[in-house]
């Protein structure tokens, strides 16, 4: 391996399992709940991230949904947004999540929240509860948020365009949002030094985004991912309504409105989680390989995101005996969601996987429905993935 991958393999690896890299999701959950269809008897595999989307699957009433995630501050996370719902009320919970800090987070910690953490959760929290502890949005925490907080202090600081980024998120109809981005923000924040930073390595991997999946972007994107960056803001920008786009205004300001917000976020949905729903989510700190050898459930609903990518070029043989204990433990009738940066997952189909007591190359196994999935990945919110994927295993 070239000493610069090696590099960058430590780095990413040192950023995505000693620090909270997302403290939002960054996938619409409203396409996969269009998708899965979830149903009382199905039983979810998702990666955490977050926690966003599980809260947000668990809404919909399935027996359960598993969050599996390597990264033991990702299921932290999640476990402090169960306890909240348990413990808080709406107008705390809100504070607390929605606009990423309250003033009086460390007692709400101690006396409510930490008793219902995991030692690992608890562990985590003790060290940092700071994130919500002061006027700095959590939001603007861990490393996402660290570079979220760096675009901002660009907007505010250098090139001023704070008063045209809030005109164009609370602009009424798509085409009052493009008249103010071409009519001179695009050109104004689309510097050449952004333009730089937005296509180092360094600056990915602080969004989650390793050196194998910008292979996968470029691949399909001849501008370069710095290109496809600014072609995805530019979509959302002009092309998407911005009025319920949860994802890029918390991005931008740091914060959550009572109107553009995450499903959990609700008052309504907050108090159906806490009737009981929240109780049907459980994490799990480890990869999806080992989680599905130690379960003896089958599983009707995989939402794989996007980590695929991750594992597209080294590590292949991880997806080998991914997808084959996948389909050892799926439902007859399971359903796989996943994304990429790619256009396309050709690395996927080609693998081999053993099904019916036969040899059988992955995409031969997998029937697609490109039509729902083109479609849902037109009106995605994020725009960030260059294609999202719908299957179910062949009969």
């Amino acid at each position: 391996m070239p000493v610069s991958e090696w590099i960058q393999g430590r780095v990413f690896n040192f950023v995505h399992l000693r620090n909270l890299v997302y403290n939002t999701c960054w996938e619409d959950p409203r396409l996969d709940r269009e998708a899965l269809q979830l149903q009382p008897h199905d039983e979810v595999v998702m990666i955490t991230s977050a926690g966003c989307n599980a809260l947000d699957y668990a809404l919909d009433g399935p027996a359960h949904v598993y969050a599996i995630d390597m990264n033991p501050a990702q299921n932290a996370l999640l476990e402090l947004k169960q306890a909240g719902i348990r413990q808080l009320d709406y107008t705390e919970f809100f504070q607390v999540f929605g606009r990423g800090h309250h003033p009086c987070f460390p007692e709400l910690y101690q006396q409510l929240l930490r008793p219902n953490l995991s030692p690992t959760a608890q562990a985590y929290w003790d060290r940092h509860h700071g994130f919500f502890s002061n006027k700095r949005s959590f939001y603007f925490r861990g490393t996402s948020g660290f570079f979220a907080k760096m675009i901002n202090l660009y907007i505010d600081r250098l090139v001023h365009l704070r008063s045209d980024l809030m005109q164009l998120l609370n602009a009424s109809s798509v085409e009052e949002q493009a008249a103010i981005y071409f009519g001179g923000l695009r050109d104004a924040f689309w510097s050449k030094p952004v333009r730089w930073a937005v296509g180092r390595d360094t600056t990915l991997s602080l969004v989650g985004v390793p050196r194998a999946q910008r292979e996968q972007v470029e691949a399909f994107h001849h501008g370069g991912i710095a290109q496809f960056i600014e072609d995805a803001v530019e979509a959302v920008f002009t092309q998407l309504p911005l009025r319920d786009n949860y994802f890029w205004r918390v991005y931008l300001t740091g914060e959550y409105s009572i109107d553009c917000c995450p499903e959990y976020l609700k008052l309504d949905n907050f108090l159906r989680l806490k009737a009981g729903l929240v109780d049907r989510i459980s994490s799990h700190t480890m990869t999806v390989t080992q989680f599905l050898l130690q379960h003896d459930r089958p599983v009707s609903k995989f939402v794989l995101l996007d980590h695929m990518d991750w594992l597209s070029s080294h590590r292949i043989d991880w997806l080998q005996d991914e997808w084959q204990v996948i389909v050892d433990r799926a439902t007859s009738d399971a359903q796989f969601l996943w994304r990429s940066g790619g256009l396309r997952t050709e690395f996927l189909d080609e693998l081999e996987i053993e099904l019916h007591g036969q040899r059988r190359a992955l995409g031969l196994a997998l029937d697609y429905d490109r039509q729902l999935a083109g479609r849902l990945h037109q009106v995605d919110r994020v725009h960030t993935y260059g294609s999202f994927h719908i299957a179910k295993l062949n009969s």
